[in-house]
């Protein structure tokens, strides 16, 4: 029921470094608020030092990821920050890594890519939070879909995303955080769910 508690494993005592690894996880969570800026400010720039394109930089990065994250399932390794069960399944990192770039490649423009990213790098640790603080599982719906629609409108005011999808995308990106996948995180529910949902709505998005 709504009003039961959200009765989950401790990410903290799961984590590898325990409570510092946990925050350590949460600041590279955070810290993919820059990714956007890097993106849209500097991307140019960087993919031409290589001598790719864009979407050639942000392709080769993401498989390299992947090939990282390769090696790392090989010999089973966690890294601080991650957790146990990670040493056996590709990362929260690889998943979020993937889950952006198809952000970049397929929405590449700021009025979408921001709101979605954004909607990731902060709302996944705020639904953490609140989980493990106690919340009931109606207090976190509620609380994080609030924080989301601010997420939105704010992307609205700096970005030009037409304000009223904060009422529709806010909630559904909190739904895509939800599903407990045995080998897919929800790093890549959280950005995959709604970019294929602003792709279906982009053909009506350019009517208006």
């Amino acid at each position: 029921m709504m009003s039961e508690q959200v009765e989950l494993t401790n990410p903290v005592e799961l984590s590898v470094g325990g409570m510092k690894g946990h925050i350590f996880r949460r600041l590279i969570h955070v810290g993919m608020v820059l990714l956007p800026w890097v993106y849209f400010d500097h991307g140019d720039v960087v993919s031409d030092y290589f001598g790719l394109t864009l979407p050639q930089f942000v392709s080769s990065m993401v498989f390299l990821l992947f090939l990282l994250e390769g090696l790392r399932l090989t010999f089973g390794i966690t890294i601080f920050g991650q957790r146990e069960y990670e040493a056996n399944q590709i990362s929260a990192l690889g998943w979020g890594a993937f889950g952006i770039g198809i952000v970049f490649l397929m929405a590449p423009i700021e009025q979408y890519a921001w709101p979605i990213i954004l909607s990731l790098s902060l709302g996944d640790p705020f639904l953490g939070e609140m989980r493990r603080r106690g919340m009931t599982t109606k207090n976190v719906i509620l609380s994080s879909t609030v924080f989301l629609f601010f997420v939105w409108i704010a992307c609205w005011h700096y970005f030009g995303t037409p304000w009223w999808l904060a009422f529709f995308f806010a909630p559904l990106c909190v739904a895509s955080e939800w599903p407990r996948l045995r080998y897919i995180d929800d790093n890549a529910t959280m950005v995959l769910i709604p970019l294929g949902m602003i792709l279906l709505l982009e053909p009506f998005l350019q009517l208006m």
